[in-house]
């Protein structure tokens, strides 16, 4: 059984159907709003798949909705063996020097806590189940690998979740618990209210999210890149999520994985 926050469109919509089609019974996570495109995502699986899904709104920011969505998931669904958890409230506002106080609250804080309660309330699920092969995912991000100019309080999210990730590995490694992250590059997905920027370190074009597809040629960065550059999709996401969720990845821990856009990978430290 599979947990996936920030199910209802773009990376965790795609993880979520790439699971199922792993044979993952599927638990879905969004908040309240977006409970009718939970319900669809919902009825793409059991119809492509016919498998048993749910779904349960809730904030993971929030500690209460967060212990309430991991306790009814085996509940509902009889386990909770693989949990991912990727949510963001962004800033639009990303320079250090005029980021406000409050900017950077509702990114550091809000974020933090829902990587920290989902980290820690998945885990004690997984222990209390006395089993070994539980995955907890995590999301980072390239910018989570190297930081990038304008994007401090995402940067130092980011950095805090590979951070996390390492310290939950060692922790819960004698329970047979793996716990690993992903750290997406540029890419498309279907999810609204990101931004783009053309240019961080080295030239790199740094695409956050958008709903339209780019052609990185056609940017002012994107002419620095290998004629072999392109934009990622969801999919290339969930192929890496597909196996760290697996028994096969049961001897990585504590390791943060690039999916970066091809070529992108020699301007990275």
């Amino acid at each position: 059984v599979a947990l996936i926050t920030g199910a209802a469109q773009g990376i965790g919509k795609t993880i979520a159907l790439r699971l199922a089609s792993d044979g993952f019974k599927i638990a879905l996570n969004d908040v309240d709003s977006k409970r009718n495109q939970l319900g669809g995502v919902i009825d793409e699986i059991e119809r492509k798949y016919g498998l048993e899904t749910c779904s349960i709104p809730g904030d993971v920011s929030k500690e209460r909705d967060v212990q309430d969505m991991v306790e009814a998931v085996p509940q509902r669904l009889g386990s909770l063996d693989v949990v991912r958890h990727d949510k963001l409230v962004f800033s639009t506002h990303f320079a250090p020097l005029s980021l406000s106080e409050k900017q950077w609250d509702e990114v550091l804080r809000i974020n933090t806590k829902g990587v920290f309660f989902c980290y820690k309330y998945a885990a004690k699920q997984m222990v209390a189940q006395g089993r070994p092969g539980g995955r907890i995912i995590g999301a980072s991000s390239f910018a989570g690998k190297q930081g990038l100019t304008h994007i401090g309080a995402y940067a130092a999210l980011k950095f805090a979740v590979r951070g996390l990730t390492q310290v939950a590995a060692l922790e819960l490694g004698h329970h047979g618990i793996t716990v690993t992250a992903y750290a997406p590059g540029t890419r498309y997905t279907d999810s609204p209210g990101f931004v783009r920027l053309e240019r961080g370190p080295h030239n790199i074009p740094y695409l956050l999210q958008t709903a339209s597809a780019i052609d990185l040629s056609t940017t002012p960065a994107g002419k620095d890149l290998p004629s072999f550059s392109t934009v990622g999709k969801p999919e290339d996401v969930a192929s890496l999520v597909s196996f760290l969720a697996s028994q096969e990845s049961g001897y990585i821990t504590g390791e943060t994985y690039l999916t970066l856009s091809a070529g992108s990978i020699p301007y990275l430290h």
